[in-house]
């Protein structure tokens, strides 16, 4: 399946540490890496280094005395998005005003943007190149952090800047802060985007009453109008404890504005999942892809936003569970930077933390290509990202309505349209609810066969075979996400 527009053979360092061990081993071959990387978002920095900052899972003393990274944001460095190290914390534990208000011991879902040092202006041929609808400008970073404690909406979110990703960071004052019993709102899991007229937006929330974005002053970075909460675009019923959050928006520039929001449904711990929705404003009303509101608590509420990632076991591989907390990488082409939020210039990735099924104690951060169908919307590759190039070819959105014998053989398909199987730690199921993909023979190479209808062809990398692949990722006709990987040209 090797086409002559791939790059060369890589032999990557596995993403997570070794994807056939279970259980104890499988802790110990993690290593630090990515492991630990709690509500990871990325930016790459001028030099093209990439740099990873993560909730600080590791942050404060160990009971046994063992050497513990300090309190703050974590930051891990890459060259190629696979390969991680640790680089220390940027901040020095909880800032002052944070603490004060919140009493929280550690931080949680750093946010990191590049800031434009002038209001961004759109480009004007934006819509008919299909770039990015921000120009470029001289830029430094903004952190958004945040502090609370856990199950309580006392929180707030701060604001760092820095000139430079290696910092120092310079902590300025809080730009939300929700308090129990005063506010339905809780202000921590930040994002930022940027509207197409160039103006940014901090998007917030977790349970309590829902997800939240608010416009912000583009000079200083905080909100617009001071003490402004914002406007609640998506939320879920007190029958699931109102379990949403981690949103995050990505702007797709185009003749129309259309915006793109992820949010991560249920529990931490076990069943968490991303959904999607898409809004022509950036502050809504979001739909899913049946067209219901992400704000509607009145239908079932499994019911409400597009699963895109789940937990999931591909055929012979590890079970991973709970995926969620994303942002969206973009790398832009030829200037050497990335924008996070503003996809369609370059190449798009999803960057989010997942659990083991066997040890669900141990979670570790995934990257993952993210393409987008005919429709437009977002489809998430079934593979972690190893350095494979995205092919030209396959940025043609593929129509599986016939035969194609590059496409024949066995497929490894990830149908989210199956129910998932749910059970104790240790057991033929796990700790959260598992998604098991199926090997299906597509003889004549029609994806459509497998119910595939709007999807993207991929280069990808198969972790359980460790080798380079070819992939799909999409939609059903019923708008549910599917995906494979290609096993052999060989019907089984």
């Amino acid at each position: 399946m090797a086409t002559s527009d791939q790059a060369t053979t890589f032999v990557p360092t596995p993403l997570g540490g070794d994807q056939t061990a279970t259980g104890p081993a499988a802790t110990e071959l993690m290593g630090l890496g990515t492991r630990h990387a709690h509500d990871p978002t990325v930016v790459r920095a001028d030099d093209g280094t990439f740099y990873m900052f993560c909730t600080d899972a590791l942050g404060g003393p160990r009971p046994d005395g063992a050497p513990h990274p300090p309190t703050g944001v974590h930051v891990r460095t890459s060259r190629d998005l696979v390969d991680w190290t640790w680089a220390g914390t940027a901040l020095d534990g909880v800032p002052a005003e944070a603490s004060a208000w919140t009493g929280a011991l550690g931080l949680w879902a750093p946010e990191v943007v590049r800031w434009p040092t002038a209001h961004p202006t759109p480009l004007p041929d934006a819509a008919a190149s299909g770039a990015s609808s921000i120009a470029p400008q001289p830029s430094r970073f903004h952190m958004y952090y945040s502090a609370s404690t856990f199950g309580s909406n006392t929180s707030a979110i701060g604001l760092a800047v820095a000139d430079d990703l290696t910092g120092p960071w310079r902590t300025g004052e809080l730009v939300v802060r929700t308090r129990a019993g005063e506010h339905t709102q809780n202000a921590i899991d930040a994002a930022v985007s940027w509207d197409a007229g160039g103006d940014p937006w901090l998007t917030y929330g977790s349970f309590f009453s829902g997800i939240y974005t608010l416009r912000l002053d583009p000079s200083t970075g905080l909100a617009l109008t001071p003490g402004d909460l914002g406007v609640c675009i998506a939320r879920r019923a007190r029958s699931v404890e109102a379990a949403v959050e981690g949103a995050f928006i990505v702007h797709r520039p185009g003749g129309e504005a259309r915006y793109v929001m992820f949010a991560s449904y249920d529990s931490l711990f076990s069943s968490y999942n991303v959904r999607v929705a898409a809004a022509e404003c950036i502050d809504g009303p979001y739909r899913d892809r049946a067209g219901n509101l992400m704000t509607d608590t009145d239908l079932p509420p499994d019911s409400v936003g597009t699963p895109v990632l789940v937990g999931h076991q591909l055929t012979d591989g590890t079970a991973w569970i709970a995926p969620g907390h994303n942002s969206v990488l973009t790398v832009l082409a030829g200037d050497g930077t990335a924008e996070v939020g503003t996809a369609g210039a370059a190449e798009d990735f999803m960057v989010h933390h997942v659990r083991l099924a066997q040890d669900p104690t141990e979670h570790t951060a995934q990257v993952r290509r993210v393409v987008w169908t005919a429709s437009g919307w977002p489809a998430i590759s079934p593979q972690p990202y190893a350095g494979e190039r995205l092919a030209l070819s396959s940025r043609a959105h593929f129509s599986p309505t016939g035969p194609n014998p590059h496409l024949a053989g066995v497929w490894d398909v990830l149908d989210l349209r199956d129910a998932p199987m749910t059970g104790p730690a240790g057991s033929a199921g796990s700790a959260g609810p598992v998604t098991a993909s199926r090997l299906i023979d597509v003889v004549d190479g029609n994806l459509g066969s497998v119910g595939a209808v709007d999807v993207v062809v991929l280069n990808s990398y198969d972790w359980v075979a460790g080798r380079e692949a070819v992939s799909f990722t999409g939609y059903t006709e019923a708008g549910t996400a599917i995906s494979g990987t290609f096993k052999s040209p060989t019907p089984r």
